[in-house]
């Protein structure tokens, strides 16, 4: 079975992660700093970043939509939700309202926000690869385009996004 990670993490819903993180630094280093003295702060400290990084690994992890040759799963850490692929009714790549380059769905029905579901949101592409940034997104590009295409989604790309993509990522546009 064909599984793709994607997905965009609203800004509110990122400031609420960064907001547990930190709590969780500040009380994992209260608690050692009480319990093992005042001369343990940096102690506390220390364990309180590696659980407050960890708390936020495990929520922005969770958070993704999920593409499978079954269906479209939309995760959060608290649920997770099902599209079927009768749902969509195509797909764009287009600029956003931050002039970002985003890859959403457009759903028929359901209670989906506006009726999109925001698959990918990256910088404009100015040049060939140059880093792992890079490169995890070109290979997202990639393999979402391929489960669209097995799954006959039609996509609508912006001249100048599959012009881009095309010579500086070797990605050909879509054919149809």
């Amino acid at each position: 079975m064909t599984m793709v990670r994607a997905g965009v993490v609203p800004v509110g819903r990122a400031a609420l992660y960064g907001g547990i993180g930190v709590a969780v630094t500040a009380a994992v280093c209260a608690a050692v700093t009480v319990g093992f003295g005042m001369n343990r702060i940096v102690t506390g400290l220390l364990a309180g970043a590696v659980a407050g990084v960890a708390v936020l690994v495990a929520l922005f992890g969770r958070d993704a939509v999920v593409l499978t040759d079954g269906a479209i799963y939309r995760r959060t850490p608290w649920s997770e939700a099902s599209i079927d692929w009768e749902r969509v009714v195509a797909g764009r790549f287009a600029l956003d309202d931050r002039a970002r380059w985003s890859l959403a769905l457009d759903l028929s029905g359901g209670d989906e926000r506006h009726g999109e579901l925001v698959l990918l949101s990256i910088p404009p592409v100015l040049g060939p690869v140059t880093g792992a940034y890079d490169l995890r997104k070109r290979e997202q590009v990639h393999e979402i385009r391929e489960i669209l295409r097995r799954k006959r989604v039609p996509i609508t790309v912006l001249p100048e996004i599959a012009g881009a993509l095309s010579a500086h990522w070797r990605i050909a546009p879509p054919t149809r």
